[in-house]
């Protein structure tokens, strides 16, 4: 791989992994109706919002002793669902944007697992742009990731088993669905749907072309899958209860330590009076 303007020149002693970046994003898609689609708004569920949960990022593994100057890591860069499903129910086909250095900057993955693998010794940032079907969404996504080959923390030796991994959540929620895309993922393991008022009905889900005959995209057998990140809401939840346990901790420490220094001011108080 060729050289990025953004490299950096890697020391002797770095660590293993650098740290996910926090779940919180949440982008908002909506689908552009034509006059005819206007004119039939029934074919468009009001009020209603498709989730997608996705995670986009990369893992860099340091090559050891095959690293040369221009080669010294191999790196993947990747979408996937935030539980590793098939993200192909939605997503057509993903554009990584890569370096202008490189031969062929622009790579196009057609169809799941939508990720490339590359090596080279620079940090760049990749433009990433995810298409969706035509019944999803007809405005694509862009996303933005900054490759990263070296751990934050520079103590301790660099690791060729374990890699650097950064990854970042997004939840991308499509408003006011048609109902074909509703019918088409509403038992789909990696799509978020509420449910629809008793009596509603919906008209039976039409596969997208090619869709069904491609293999599904699943990253739970991928190789990295061990170094991927877990953005699942019981973890947040945990996260957040111990954290509010040293809060509250830490002011029962401070409310003792006010209790104790005003029994003794009291008893100064109470000595100069006498």
């Amino acid at each position: 791989m060729p050289q990025s303007s953004s490299a950096k020149k890697h020391g002797s002693e770095q660590p293993d992994v650098a740290g996910p970046t926090p779940k919180s994003l949440r982008t908002k898609m909506m689908k552009t109706t034509d006059d005819s689609e206007k004119k039939s708004l029934k074919k468009q569920l009001k009020d209603v919002e498709i989730s997608v949960p996705v995670v986009y990022g990369s893992a860099a593994f340091w090559l050891g002793k095959k690293a040369s100057e221009f080669q010294s890591h191999k790196w993947t860069v990747y979408v996937r669902g935030a539980t590793n499903e098939d993200l192909g129910v939605v997503v057509k086909r993903a554009v990584f944007q890569l370096h202008a250095s490189f031969n062929n900057p622009t790579r196009v993955m057609e169809s799941p697992p939508f990720e490339l693998s590359e090596s080279g010794w620079g940090e760049f940032e990749i433009a990433i742009t995810l298409h969706f079907h035509s019944d999803v969404c007809d405005k694509p996504l862009h996303l933005f990731h900054h490759l990263k080959l070296y751990p934050e923390d520079e103590s301790g030796p660099m690791s060729i088993k374990k890699p650097v991994v950064v990854e970042s959540y997004d939840e991308i929620v499509f408003t006011e669905p048609s109902e074909g895309f509703f019918a088409r993922v509403q038992n789909h393991p990696a799509v978020i749907v509420p449910r629809l008022p008793p009596g509603f009905s919906l008209p039976p889900p039409v596969p997208i072309e090619d869709v069904d005959r491609r293999k599904r995209g699943d990253t739970k057998d991928n190789p990295l899958n061990q170094w991927f990140t877990n953005f699942s809401e019981a973890d947040e939840l945990l996260k957040l209860a111990a954290a509010r346990q040293q809060v509250q901790a830490h002011i029962a420490r401070l409310r003792r330590q006010l209790s104790v220094v005003d029994g003794q001011h009291q008893q100064l108080k109470t000595s100069s009076d006498l």
